[in-house]
């Protein structure tokens, strides 16, 4: 028998366990920990958070549509018609009436040629870019994107390059560089609104770089669908652009779960056969499609839903800069808060939630490094007394925020 020792080898657990999840465990004994924070009833202008009611302005529900006796009934009668969940993919047996409704309805709304519905707005923006961007070509994000664009960018056969975020210039000189001896496409990938800030894209320049390089177009509608723009359509509608593709998410002012994406004809029929998280997910349950359609209806007939909520954000940020904070920029229904310091904020965090104030912590990489924010987003079945009960509550922790 051999004498060697057996060979070393490592533990793929190891890394579990490292400084930055050391420093979690830090936050929950001293109370600090933003994270699953566990909600107890519906997301209105109020939801029931460590066993009672608190002022929520940590919330996407932007037009505050998921409490919505209508949009309920809807996702009720879905359930009774359909079942509970579709047992399979899109490709097979998943396709039902009621997603192919939600395409068509989407489709008129944008007026695009097409639309193709995922089970997540995650998935859209993954597998997209995973199964356009071929070896050959190569695709440019704003260094601030989502996560999804940013992984899925990641997986493609093809380049990727960032460019600084929201600098149409630096995008320009990447796409020039480019096109010198390119042989393959380009795509531009963008946030319309950022998520954690609140930022709104130029995207009349960025667009006009695109135009100018023959690169083809991809908008994040997911945080101004329902709320910016003609009917709600989104920033790129406001300004009067069209891109090429333009995706959007149900999880937020929409009331439910899932995402879209509109674009032409042959793209949609490409991913169809092409788009592995499409292909191999099962299809969007029929509460949750159902309630998205009902959802796109109201918001629709109801164009108050969209105003208030811009009017709540523009009195709740207009408070905060009185207060002294430093507030993002405005354009949106995200107010993000910057705070000096992780544990400032989370200590901030925690004296507004116990005094009745539910808010978002953002720390890096969400956001630029030394800083840590607040992101505060309001609905539109915020009153408000609601609104000013929270500046109250921000001007009492004042000395809080360092």
């Amino acid at each position: 028998m051999s004498s060697e020792s057996p060979p070393t080898v490592g533990d793929v657990f190891a890394k579990c366990d490292n400084e930055r999840t050391q420093l979690a465990t830090a936050a929950k004994q001293m109370r600090l920990f933003p994270y699953f924070v566990e909600m107890g009833s519906e997301a209105g202008p109020e939801v029931i958070c460590e066993g009672r009611p608190v002022i929520t302005l940590g919330s996407n529900n932007y037009l505050g549509l998921s409490a919505d006796e209508r949009v309920k009934r809807a996702a009720r009668e879905a359930v009774d018609r359909f079942g509970t969940g579709c047992t399979g993919s899109r490709l097979l047996n998943g396709t039902l009436t009621v997603h192919v409704e939600l395409e068509e309805a989407i489709r008129e709304w944008l007026d695009a040629e097409a639309c193709l519905v995922f089970t997540t707005g995650y998935a859209v923006n993954f597998g997209l870019l995973s199964a356009l961007v071929g070896r050959e070509d190569r695709v440019f994000l704003d260094s601030g994107a989502h996560a999804s664009l940013l992984d899925g960018a990641q997986v493609t056969a093809g380049s990727v390059r960032l460019f600084r975020h929201n600098s149409a210039a630096t995008l320009r000189r990447r796409l020039a560089a480019w096109s010198e001896d390119a042989t393959g496409g380009s795509l531009v990938a963008v946030d319309s609104v950022f998520s954690m800030e609140g930022d709104l894209c130029p995207i009349t320049e960025i667009a006009a770089a695109c135009s100018e390089h023959g690169a083809r177009l991809l908008v994040d509608e997911a945080h101004s669908m329902g709320v910016l723009g003609p009917e709600g359509r989104g920033l790129a509608a406001a300004e009067g652009v069209h891109p090429d593709l333009l995706m959007g998410t149900f999880s937020k002012s929409f009331a439910s779960c899932g995402g879209f994406l509109v674009g032409p004809q042959a793209v949609i029929d490409y991913l169809k056969i092409s788009c592995r998280p499409f292909l191999f997910t099962a299809a969007g349950v029929p509460a949750a499609m159902a309630a998205a359609r009902e959802a796109l209806r109201v918001s629709l007939d109801e164009p108050w839903r969209r105003e208030t909520a811009m009017a709540r954000a523009a009195s709740l940020r207009s408070g905060l800069v009185e207060l002294g904070y430093d507030v993002g920029p405005a354009g949106s229904t995200i107010i993000s808060i910057n705070i000096d310091g992780e544990w400032a904020a989370g200590r901030l965090w925690r004296a507004l939630l116990d005094d009745g104030i539910y808010v978002n912590l953002a720390v890096p990489p969400a956001v630029p490094a030394g800083r840590a924010t607040l992101r505060a987003s309001t609905i539109a079945t915020h009153t408000e007394e609601h609104i000013e009960r929270a500046l109250a509550l921000f001007e009492a922790h004042r000395s809080t925020s360092g």
